[in-house]
């Protein structure tokens, strides 16, 4: 059989995209500055920039965010009457965490079994690369049949909320009849997906207080309340024995109803350890898709290395949790907050400041644009049918942008499947997934183009 015009195209762009994403991947754009400079985001927004404009888009700016960050908007307009589909996807990564982990630096661009590997191959500058790679190649095979319009936030994975800040106040920059959020991923490798839902998010600083200062562990051990040992506690306090959350008041009982995930699959996916549990309760679906699941993701302490015996005074954590449909997350971040103040032992001295929030999300996967997208799949990945799945993951803009344009369809796919361990050491991405998901949003183009005309 031969191969369809577009894919036929995309191959052919894959050197070119392979080498682009190398240079996006070289910048160290986390998004705080007390870990990276901010002149790498910078660089990298000024990179996408600069891309946009190779491919001719209009009205390229740099969008100074509230919470101090820039995204880069553009526009390619289409033919008269055409509709607009807004094209997502973010430059800012998550930092490298333990570089020492990494099978080759985080930042460099690295071919190994297959796969791509760096900070943000998959989430999510090869997201961008993505789009670019299904516009060139509609510009190669008669034009783009759309008006089409490029988002790329520069500090999703801080969850800030900067663009969504700025789109509320500039509702016009961002209407679209569609947005297609290339962020998530297939539930597996060749399995073309798209994600129904996503779980929000509230993020929280605790700082627990004892003491004026330190003390000898020998000579006040025992009786003086050590911060740390309090933190520990109240830590525990967020989950039941199984592992299941536990946060006053927050539900944990919804079911998953759809593409189920098998304990086997999930356990290798995950990388679990032999001999060590899974947490929580219900099918594996329930547990990443449907609850809430709270995370302890930071802890100042002192190290091991260097350590002394000494009560500590001061002991402060980040923690996580994530909120599945149907849970507000600003009630969520209000559960959890009174949770940890009626929890702390002994009396100790708590402050909680909120670091981020965004609401959950569920999509419409029966509107006309996914009966395009499922079309445009299916020739994408020969022999397969477009699969719907949740993804635990958060994209606080999606809710921004569903209540700024009721009326947009919003579709959400990406590259971040199970072997990119994505947030993780060795983030990789798959250039079959790249080629084969450029080669499904051109043609979802196509068809939603034809299906408008219809």
């Amino acid at each position: 059989m031969t191969a369809h015009p577009i894919s036929q195209t995309v191959a052919s762009l894959m050197p070119r995209a392979k080498a682009e994403l190398a240079e996006l991947v070289a910048f160290q754009s986390v998004a705080d500055p007390a870990q990276f400079p901010k002149s790498e985001c910078e660089a990298a927004a000024n990179w996408v920039a600069d891309a946009l404009r190779a491919e001719e888009f209009q009205d390229v700016a740099l969008l100074d965010t509230p919470d101090g960050t820039q995204s880069v908007y553009g526009f390619l307009p289409g033919p008269a009457g055409a509709p607009t589909v807004l094209l997502y996807a973010h430059y800012d990564v998550q930092p490298p965490l333990d570089e020492s982990a990494w099978l080759s630096p985080p930042f460099e661009l690295t071919e190994r079994d297959g796969r791509w590997f760096g900070r943000g191959a998959a989430d999510c500058k090869g997201g961008f690369i993505m789009h670019l790679l299904a516009v060139r190649a509609l510009k190669a095979n008669g034009g783009v049949p759309v008006s089409v319009k490029v988002i790329a936030e520069g500090s999703e994975e801080q969850g800030t909320g900067g663009l969504e800040r700025y789109a509320e106040a500039h509702p016009d920059l961002l209407t679209a009849d569609t947005i297609v959020i290339g962020d998530t991923g297939n539930f597996r490798v060749g399995l073309p997906t798209v994600t129904a839902t996503l779980r929000g998010m509230t993020m929280l600083r605790v700082t627990l207080d004892t003491l004026e200062g330190n003390l000898h562990s020998g000579q006040f051990g025992g009786a003086a309340p050590d911060a740390l040992a309090a933190m520990i506690q109240l830590l525990a306090s967020l989950r039941a024995e199984d592992g299941t959350t536990t946060v006053d008041g927050l539900a944990t009982d919804a079911d998953w109803e759809g593409l189920q995930y098998p304990e086997a699959e999930f356990r290798a996916d995950a990388k679990v350890l032999d001999g060590v549990e899974l947490i929580g309760t219900g099918t594996v679906a329930d547990r990443i898709w449907a609850r809430p699941a709270v995370t302890v993701i930071g802890i100042d302490c002192p190290p091991v290395v260097g350590a002394t015996p000494s009560l500590q005074a001061t002991a402060r954590a980040q923690i996580s949790l994530r909120v599945p449909p149907g849970q507000d997350a600003a009630e969520a971040t209000q559960l959890l907050t009174a949770h940890l103040k009626a929890h702390a032992p002994w009396g100790a001295r708590v402050a909680v400041e909120q670091v981020g929030q965004g609401q959950a999300f569920r999509a419409d996967i029966s509107s006309p644009a996914y009966t395009s997208m499922a079309q445009a799949m299916e020739t994408a990945y020969p022999g397969e049918k477009m699969q719907s799945s949740g993804m635990g993951g958060s994209i606080p803009l999606c809710n921004t942008l569903a209540t700024l344009y009721p009326e947009a369809e919003i579709l959400l796919i990406g590259l971040s499947e199970p072997e990119a361990q994505i947030h993780a050491v060795n983030e990789s991405v798959s250039p079959e997934e790249l080629e084969r998901l450029s080669v499904a949003e051109a043609l979802f183009l196509q068809n939603y183009a034809e299906s408008k005309r219809a």
